[in-house]
């Protein structure tokens, strides 16, 4: 098994833009793309996620000194730290039921596949690492329960799987990601609260009446209203939040700026590489079950969605909104960090279903991750367990935990189980 785990680590090792280039071409090899279409389009996908890491480091490394700037200007004091979810994933790789979850996770979305029970080719290894962390829930709240842990680990992969097809049509409608679904773990877990929230707030009088699209703000305020501008206002705002000087405020403005202009075209270089492979999956899986209307997706990182301006907006301007929620919220004990920079991740079905409307979106994000501190900081303890040994705790923090997989409802509800299989208080 130690083996087995150090051929994995070294493989996820090499990072996504190096994993996604072998995985694709092989998938399109398998679905009867010639070589040189499969390793073209293959290469193509790598290229633009190393195209969107890049500009997402700019994104994190702008936003990280600024939330901590933020916390220092209000005095905030909490005792459970976001570490963010690199340390999450990093725990969950580091788990004992890690290596064997990744070959049953395969088999768990092909049987459902070729059983029709999802639409789904879940392509998107990397963040397999979601179905770990459930599975780690389960060992660790069990005292070492390897059958139950695995259990964990399929029935969070399925849930997403089934969100993941659920939301597809919305996905393509709206961001026009053909053929693609998005089965990333905090995303459907956002998603899956986010949707029926947005759908009542989109029911408040007055409120339902207002439409904030990046479109309207464009149409409305000229040059000022470009996805370029907004970043840099949004940026503006968040840097002198954090008591910024003049020259740090116009960087901070500038470099968000840039991610809002530069995002959205990284995400079309690697959206060519995929549709070739798209396209083969379906027709080779059509004609393979004599079902011609069937559709395949092919599950990928919601990466691809942060780069459209009502998305990246909505996140952005979440940022302050979230720290402020942290501070009043009753009984919360968690203080933002590591995950601000990923709210564009957790909103991407809320935006969507919201139609781009930032006000309604930015409401229903901000009730959302109100849900998802409670969550996050009942989920302390045993996320604090889990980063033992892996992750330096930062000083002056008793505990940690995360917005991604802490706040996660899909991986609280299988923290509850667990702990009802254990016999442990709830």
């Amino acid at each position: 098994m130690n083996a087995v785990n150090d051929v994995v680590q070294y493989i996820l090792g090499l990072g996504a833009s190096v994993m996604l280039p072998i995985m694709l071409t092989i998938v399109g090899l398998i679905f009867r793309l010639p070589f040189g279409k499969s390793l073209k389009s293959g290469l193509t996908v790598g290229i633009g996620f190393i195209g969107i890491n890049l500009v997402i480091g700019v994104l994190s490394n702008n936003l990280g000194p600024a939330a901590q700037a933020m916390v220092k200007n209000f005095g905030v004091s909490l005792t459970v730290i976001d570490t963010g979810w690199p340390s999450a994933a990093a725990a969950s790789w580091a788990a004992p039921v890690s290596a064997i979850m990744i070959p049953i996770c395969v088999a768990v979305n092909l049987i459902m596949l070729f059983t029709k029970t999802t639409k789904t080719l879940d392509i998107d290894l990397w963040n397999y690492w979601h179905f770990i962390a459930a599975a780690s829930t389960g060992y660790i709240v069990t005292g070492g329960n390897w059958w139950f842990a695995i259990l964990c680990g399929i029935l969070y992969e399925i849930a997403c799987l089934l969100i993941a097809d659920w939301t597809a049509p919305m996905v393509e409608d709206f961001y026009g990601l053909e053929g693609v679904s998005l089965p990333t773990g905090s995303t459907n877990a956002f998603g899956l609260i986010g949707i029926p929230v947005g759908i009542l707030v989109g029911k408040i009088p007055g409120l339902n009446k207002i439409d904030v699209s990046a479109d309207t703000i464009q149409e409305k305020f000229g040059i000022f209203g470009e996805p370029m501008m907004m970043g840099i206002i949004i940026g503006a705002v968040i840097a002198a939040l954090g008591g910024y000087d003049v020259g740090g405020i116009i960087t901070m403005g500038i470099n968000l700026g840039a991610v809002m202009f530069l995002l959205p075209r990284m995400v079309k270089i690697l959206m060519e590489g995929l549709i070739p492979i798209s396209e083969a999956a379906r027709d080779f899986l059509q004609k393979r079950n004599g079902d011609s209307d069937r559709t395949i997706y092919l599950g990928m990182d919601a990466a691809l969605t942060t780069g459209h301006p009502a998305n990246l907006a909505t996140g952005l301007l979440l940022v302050p909104i979230t720290l402020l929620i942290a501070i009043i919220l009753p009984g919360n004990r968690v203080l933002p960090f590591g995950d601000l920079a990923t709210i564009p991740f957790y909103v991407s079905f809320i935006v969507a279903h919201r139609k781009g409307n930032i006000v309604q979106s930015v409401i229903t994000g901000a009730i959302v991750i109100a849900f998802a501190l409670w969550m996050a900081t009942n989920f302390a303890p045993v996320h604090t367990e889990m980063m033992r040994g892996v992750y330096e705790f930062p000083a002056g923090a008793s505990q940690v935990s995360s917005l991604d997989m802490g706040g996660n409802v899909l991986n609280w509800l299988i923290l509850k189980l667990s702990q009802l299989f254990a016999g442990a208080p709830l």
